[in-house]
């Protein structure tokens, strides 16, 4: 009997290669980062998994009769590799507070979870309060706007909004990555934080939203490599305790940097991509970011991440 188990283990293994690159093309089921020709292994183009449809923003209509106002958002470039854009002006004053009334009512404790199934609550890891805001008019035009600001994309879908509320002095949100396993061709493709809120006072709306006035709760990329004028964005949105005085020099030459902490600035926002753009589903390690403790004040940010195709 035993030879006959060797036999067919071996006639498993001598097939298993040329069946899965006949089915799914050249480099499927090759090792972890390579192809056939030492290339990187590129998943296979697969039908959309089954998903909870009502935690995405799916309209067949796509929006129309929707009468949005025009954008009037500017785009800074931070990193290329993987990109992280920062957005000036992503959402209005008049949306911003809309946002807040609509979510107030409807807030709840935040959740983790470990395998995308089950969720539970660990305020050693994340201790907000979340509110899946409902698609009124409003925010199927910020809907709209993220999709846009990624090119209206092929196979990919906004999830429903979620705005995140942190109080001081320990609302945070400990380092993780937005992305899971990219193996089956879908994932997160990005993310955008925007800034709703941000205010060393009281419970997060009306008026008095002054970054200045908010202790900590930045939203920090601890692992993020860029290149840029480290005085001007440091001046203007990312967190630079150690920003040298070079004298007022505005002709220094760019460095490298690892490490990159935003400004929770209300109307602002960062966008990242999650996932490398070769096809392999493998997601960047960059991504890997945190909302740093607030200690005083109240933080609401806009969580708005892409669903889609890898490749």
């Amino acid at each position: 009997m035993f030879p006959y188990v060797v036999a067919a283990l071996a006639c498993l293994l001598f097939f298993y290669q040329p069946l899965l690159e006949y089915v799914y093309g050249p480099g499927a089921g090759a090792g972890p980062g390579t192809g056939t020709s030492g290339s990187k292994r590129v998943i296979p183009r697969t039908p959309r998994p089954r998903v909870n449809e009502s935690l995405l923003a799916v309209d067949d209509d796509d929006g129309a009769g929707l009468s949005c106002p025009p954008d009037a958002y500017v785009v800074h470039v931070l990193s290329r590799a993987p990109l992280v854009l920062y957005v000036e002006n992503f959402l209005s004053e008049g949306e911003r507070e809309h946002l807040l009334e609509v979510s107030e009512p409807i807030f709840e404790p935040s959740t983790v979870t470990a395998d995308g199934a089950t969720t539970r609550r660990d305020s050693t890891v994340r201790d907000s309060e979340v509110a899946l805001v409902p698609r009124t008019a409003g925010v199927r035009c910020v809907e709209r706007r993220a999709r846009a600001l990624q090119g209206w994309r092929a196979d990919l879908w906004i999830e429903r909004l979620r705005v995140q509320r942190y109080r001081g002095p320990e609302g945070h949100y400990a380092h993780h990555f937005d992305w899971g396993s990219g193996a089956r061709g879908w994932g997160r493709v990005s993310s955008i934080m925007a800034w709703v809120h941000a205010s060393g006072g009281g419970g997060g709306g009306g008026d008095g939203d002054d970054a200045d006035l908010l202790e900590g709760g930045g939203t920090e990329f601890p692992l993020l490599r860029w290149k840029a004028d480290r005085k001007r964005w440091c001046e203007r949105w990312l967190e630079c305790p150690d920003l040298p005085d070079d004298g007022g020099d505005d002709d220094q030459e760019l460095e490298d940097y690892v490490g990159a902490t935003f400004r929770p600035v209300p109307g602002n926002a960062v966008f990242w991509e999650n996932f490398q753009p070769d096809g392999t589903g493998t997601g960047w390690e960059e991504s890997w970011h945190a909302g740093l403790p607030v200690k005083k004040g109240v933080k609401v940010g806009l969580n708005i991440w892409s669903m889609g195709r890898l490749n």
